[in-house]
């Protein structure tokens, strides 16, 4: 048997306390009345509008208000908890036009430690971040919402539960029900296109490294020089063997990346917004389904739909953040695929032939889009995801 398609591997992420699988997360998807099984966000019906689904979603910005804290106490200045906002904005955001569903309100939840923060000059930055990210979506609102009203949330002072900082969001959403994406006719030959992650949209000010939320613990480790523990020991769990393991330094000028190591693992996560909001009011017929590549990383799209075969041949180069962390982590590639987006960040299925409109309304805001596989595939006893790359063929 090729060694390439090995069903079991060795996880790092793993063995520093993180399951991207997310075990048992099944018994909870049980009490959701979902009627949109196999999309990628649950939704409820609206009992009082049988033809409205109501959405309310949940996400965090990860272990990144770590890196966070780290650029704080390292580097000084309490700008670098700003970006935060974005990222617990874009995770919401993005899970939730993923289903088609128009963002409506949204609220925060700020878990801090105020003996090792400053929590007046945290809190400062995140609204500083919550409202510019606010306005820069509602720059671009047209008739499909995409820019949730601000409705409050709750800051707590929790010293005795939290080490640093968790930044969570919390947000409301409305499906047209009639508009949602047609996966009962996701078919064999559809194609698979993503939109990538890395770059700099017209929207964003400055070049993005692509690594979003997710998979942030195993950079941090694998990168970062266990100096900082020592100096810091609220940053990491005694218990983990293999924590802070790497060769740099935050202010460390990557050349690779073209940025700082801090840049690079503090780059906010893309909002996609914008873009899927015009393809859907363009080709709301035409998507079958969509991904946004989070916890999960590429194998993210098997929960989406039933008896799919997902072939994904025709991937990029990873972005450089992800050769990166590879490279110096030791980690193999079937775990790097799982882990992380790779530099795909959103992923739409379309039947052939449409595919060029929607990568050109992508590349209209210079986000690089490409058909990156297909459906091989339909009725399979399970979903199934199957990686083709230069590094490995990965069945997930």
């Amino acid at each position: 048997m090729d060694q390439r398609l090995c069903m079991s591997d060795d996880s790092k992420y793993l063995r520093l306390g993180v399951d991207s699988r997310k075990k048992g997360v099944e018994l909870f998807k049980r009490l959701i009345p979902n009627i949109l099984p196999g999309a990628f966000t649950p939704v409820c019906r609206d009992d009082e509008r049988m033809d409205r689904g109501l959405i309310l979603h949940l996400d965090g910005a990860g272990s990144k208000p770590i890196i966070s804290y780290l650029c704080y106490r390292e580097l000084g200045g309490s700008s670098w908890f700003e970006g935060l906002s974005q990222d617990v904005l874009a995770m919401n955001i993005n899970d939730v036009i993923a289903v088609a569903a128009q963002p409506i309100l949204f609220a925060d939840y700020i878990a801090i430690n105020p003996f090792r923060i400053p929590k007046d000059e945290v809190i400062a930055e995140l609204a500083k971040g919550f409202k510019k990210t606010l306005e820069l979506l509602s720059n671009y609102q047209k008739d499909f919402k995409i820019t949730p009203t601000f409705a409050g949330g709750e800051t707590a002072d929790l010293p005795d539960q939290v080490r640093t900082l968790d930044v969570v969001g919390a947000l409301f959403g409305i499906l047209d029900i009639e508009k949602s994406p047609k996966l009962n006719r996701i078919r064999a030959g559809d194609l698979i296109i993503g939109l990538r992650s890395d770059g700099r949209a017209v929207y964003e000010n400055r070049e993005n490294s692509g690594i979003m939320c997710n998979g942030i613990s195993l950079a941090r480790h694998v990168l970062l020089k266990r100096e900082y523990y020592q100096r810091y020991p609220e940053i990491g769990e005694p218990e983990i063997a293999e924590k802070y393991s790497g060769r740099f330094t935050l202010d460390s000028f990557m050349d690779e990346l073209d940025m700082s190591l801090a840049e690079a693992l503090l780059s906010p996560t893309r909002i996609y917004a914008p873009i899927i909001a015009e393809i859907l009011m363009k080709n709301p017929e035409e998507i079958k389904a969509m991904c946004h590549n989070t916890g999960g990383g590429l194998a993210k799209i098997k929960r989406i739909g039933r008896g799919v075969r997902y072939v994904k041949d025709n991937l990029p180069e990873p972005s450089p953040i992800f050769g990166l962390i590879q490279r110096e982590g030791k980690i193999s590639w079937r775990e790097m695929y799982e882990t992380f987006n790779m530099g795909i960040g959103f992923e739409i299925i379309v039947e052939k032939d449409y595919e060029d409109e929607i990568i050109q309304i992508a590349e209209k805001y210079k986000i690089t889009a490409l058909v990156i596989g297909k459906i091989d595939s339909v009725g399979n006893p399970a979903n199934e995801v199957i990686i083709k790359s230069r590094h490995g063929i990965f069945i997930y």
